[in-house]
């Protein structure tokens, strides 16, 4: 009797392992995906877990592992199962009956700029024994942008009010007939070719079409990231580039078109970032993609190697922003020479509140430095 039984037993486990060797895999799909292209940096999000097992074969237990860059910090209740060295390690179980799906949302926030990906997670599956598993692979392939943190709007409309005078106004020297802004009662000297008939003719009194201007300043916005130094500061380069993010796009939705370079590397062409922006929030994304990809460690030229760059475009009445931690005494005479054509610059020098006190820098004409504590 108990030979027939153990006999019975032996064969269901061998059948099993046979069934499930060859089918356990089959219409089980896995997907992992963010569940936003992009946040900034700071913001919390969430990302998916869909597994289903379309099949009439049980799963007793689906173990799920993948790892995420550590800046991305599961919290919650997806921080069960999770561990953290080098990378962020999340292990998940499933047990699925017959066409079933599950589906799991797990929280994290994301501590860095950074571009962010998961492309590999491991599945092992059990049968009713647990007495061996069977494994697989697959490749969720999702990524995740991690914009720079957008710094205080206050302190940014200081900035560009610092710019220029004349930069965010909206003055009516040059109007853009593209631009319509309103309706206003006419004046003594509106050209006849601006009267609105038809508003005239509801009012009773001559009305005029209103245009706002598109300011049309030269303008270069330089940033730097070099950070060579033994003594690291890679708050201050990431501060760099946020006030970068910040102030292009605050520049570009008041009508404002410049290019932006600095001596990052561009990640699409290995080269020194350089970019135009035209007046529109059109390209403020792809400008966000690429600074959050940028690899501060991999600096293509120096803080004056990328000034005299400037310089010897020799171009005049032209209007710089300079945002750099950095400065030597041969920054002196790069400033110099790039002012040297009537132009002007404006250096925004982030900098440790601790050391704001000591700070001392040389005064140059045609450049006006401000200080950005933090």
């Amino acid at each position: 009797m108990f030979l027939l039984l153990f006999l019975g037993v032996l064969l269901v486990w061998y059948v099993s392992r046979r069934i499930y060797a060859h089918c356990w895999h089959r219409g089980l799909s896995v997907e992992i995906y963010f569940q936003e292209r992009f946040i900034y940096e700071g913001d919390a999000s969430t990302m998916k877990e869909v597994v289903v097992n379309d099949k009439l074969l049980p799963l007793p237990a689906l173990e799920i592992r993948f790892s995420s860059n550590r800046n991305l910090e599961f919290v919650g209740e997806a921080s069960a199962n999770t561990s953290s060295t080098d990378r962020s390690y999340k292990r998940d179980v499933f047990s699925f009956l017959f066409h079933q799906r599950i589906e799991r949302t797990l929280s994290f926030t994301a501590h860095k700029r950074g571009f962010y990906q998961i492309y590999d997670a491991s599945l092992t599956a059990y049968d009713f024994f647990f007495r061996s598993g069977y494994y697989a692979d697959t490749h969720p392939d999702t990524v995740l942008y991690v914009y720079p943190r957008q710094v205080d709007t206050h302190r940014i409309a200081m900035l560009c009010q610092a710019i220029s005078g004349t930069v965010l106004s909206r003055n009516r020297l040059h109007p853009d007939p593209f631009e319509f802004s309103g309706i206003r009662e006419y004046r003594r000297e509106d050209p006849m070719n601006c009267i609105n008939w038809k508003a005239s003719a509801r009012t009773g009194e001559l009305m005029v079409n209103q245009f706002d201007s598109t300011t049309a300043i030269s303008l270069t916005v330089l940033f730097d990231v070099e950070d060579k130094l033994i003594l690291k500061y890679e708050d201050l380069v990431e501060e760099t580039l946020r006030i970068v993010s910040s102030l292009c796009g605050r520049l570009v939705k008041d009508r404002m078109s410049f290019t932006v370079s600095g001596n990052g590397p561009d990640a699409d062409a290995d080269t020194p970032f350089s970019m135009y922006l035209k007046a529109g929030a059109g390209k403020i994304a792809d400008l966000n993609q690429k600074l959050a990809c940028m690899d501060t460690a991999g600096c293509v030229c120096s803080a004056l190697e990328l000034l005299r760059s400037q310089a010897a475009l020799k171009r005049d009445g032209h209007t710089f922003v300079f945002i750099s931690k950095n400065w030597q005494e041969d920054l002196a005479g790069a400033m110099s020479e790039l002012t040297g054509r009537d132009n002007q610059l404006l250096w925004v020098l982030p900098i440790r509140s601790a050391d704001a006190s000591s700070l001392s820098l040389p005064s140059l004409a045609r450049v006006r430095v401000i200080p950005w504590e933090i």
